[in-house]
């Protein structure tokens, strides 16, 4: 076994202590911890989370609520940690790889991703994700970031706090005029288009959380690395993530940033990144982490950690909801016993239901691309003549929660998911079809 950090330190009164503690904590954790449930139909799926029964759920995208084996799993991490507090986390923190809790969070989630688990930077929500990413990025004046004005807020932001710091420049640019009528071709040529000598990164969104397009990351991809100087691709990839039947590591991302607590039904507050080694070695870190043993080390002989920057490196240290952070895993157990196609192909069949249903209303306009290629779990409409908010109160009188999209050009949207049912789609359609009258 590798020298671990306890180890190191086992002179101290605390590592005295550890060791006359019981080394079978984690082991009771995971002996309290129920297995997963069946989730062979979606009925049984749905019965796994303690949502109200008097409304219809059409908005947990925004954030979710938390299924049964995830808040199993929170609650044996919270009673071991209430019970044995320094015991339990310096053991899962500082342990050796077989019992270290974060790596193994990693390893699930890697594995989930179609990669390695030392590829994945353990973080809490899609924006840090992206300022660690964006921050990490050696910029300088005269580099530019190629970005589009379809971004989140939070893309945006990363962006602009990077290229202020280092004084690069950043640009947006339209990809399409009508999302609904979007094509792959557009949308790569457009990108390609823009794409000049200096343009070192070039930042996009997977899913659209304004109109629910779908961008083609793989196409888009192809088309970088066939530049002769091909820029980083940043990927804000939350609203994709747990919706779509794709392989992340291999969709041709260079930086794949999301938060675990929307589609995947992670728990509230947990993130990621996703790079390969290759990547991790261009960043530099922006906050101390407790994740990679080498930078411990290097601090305790006063000196710069040896070799190139990683994962480990990027995630950021300090306490967290260690619960939070470690109940991941079960979200992506519970992926992996569903099948990413079977729930991919679920999602598309409900929201091409939504998406059928709307377009045969004549003073409703659909802004999501009707083709499954260019679309995944969320459907933004407008209805004439009566304002996206106005919409969204009126559905909520009918028990029925919807959203808007929080950009300066805003629609209603309904985000059909898991949870929901075809029945609950036609109820929805009812709805509008009385609102529209």
């Amino acid at each position: 076994m590798s020298l671990t950090r306890r180890q190191l330190l086992a002179a101290s009164p605390a590592a005295l202590a550890l060791a006359a503690s019981p080394t079978t904590l984690l082991a009771a954790v995971a002996a309290q911890t129920p297995a997963l449930p069946d989730l062979s139909d979606w009925d049984k799926l749905r019965a796994q989370f303690a949502l109200d029964p008097s409304y219809r759920h059409f908005s947990l995208f925004f954030i979710a609520s938390h299924p049964a084996p995830v808040r199993e799993a929170l609650e044996a991490y919270r009673r071991a940690m209430d019970a044995n507090p320094f015991l339990f986390v310096e053991q899962a923190l500082f342990e050796d790889e077989a019992h270290n809790l974060p790596l193994q969070v990693s390893n699930e989630i890697g594995s989930y991703l179609g990669g390695r688990g030392e590829d994945v930077c353990l973080t809490r929500c899609t924006t840090e994700s992206l300022a660690l990413v964006y921050q990490g990025l050696p910029l300088k004046a005269g580099d530019e970031v190629l970005t589009t004005v379809h971004d989140h807020f939070s893309h945006h932001e990363s962006i602009r706090l990077s290229t202020e710091r280092s004084g690069a420049s950043v640009r947006k640019i339209k990809l399409f005029d009508e999302s609904a009528t979007a094509s792959t071709d557009q949308i790569v040529s457009s990108l390609k288009a823009a794409i000049k000598p200096n343009t070192r990164v070039v930042g996009i969104t997977w899913v659209h959380s304004s109109t629910g397009i779908r961008l083609p990351i793989r196409e888009i991809s192809a088309m970088i690395r066939g530049l002769p100087q091909p820029p980083l691709l940043v990927v804000d990839g939350v609203h994709g993530l747990g919706s779509v039947d794709e392989t992340v590591a291999t969709m041709g991302a260079d930086y794949f940033c999301a938060g675990t607590h929307k589609w995947m039904f992670g728990p509230r507050g947990t993130g990621l990144v996703w790079a390969n080694a290759q990547n991790w070695a261009r960043l530099r870190p922006s906050i101390p982490n407790f994740s990679e043993f080498e930078s411990y080390v290097a601090w305790t002989e006063d000196r710069p950690p040896k070799g190139a920057n990683n994962a480990a490196r990027m995630s950021p240290g300090g306490f967290h909801a260690y619960e939070h952070q470690w109940a991941t895993a079960a979200a992506f157990r519970m992926h992996q016993q569903m099948g990413r196609a079977r729930v991919a192909t679920r999602i598309a069949e409900l929201n091409e239901q939504l998406k059928a249903g709307l377009a045969g209303m004549p003073k409703v306009k659909v802004h999501t691309p009707r083709a499954a290629a260019l679309s995944a779990g969320l459907v933004a409409f407008e209805v004439d003549g009566v304002k996206p908010e106005d919409v969204v109160k009126q559905l909520l009188a009918k028990r029925i929660i919807a959203s808007t999209s929080p950009y300066a050009v805003t629609y209603a949207r309904l985000a059909p998911s898991l949870v929901n049912t075809p029945a609950e789609v036609d109820e929805a359609l009812r709805a509008l079809r009385s609102i529209a009258a």
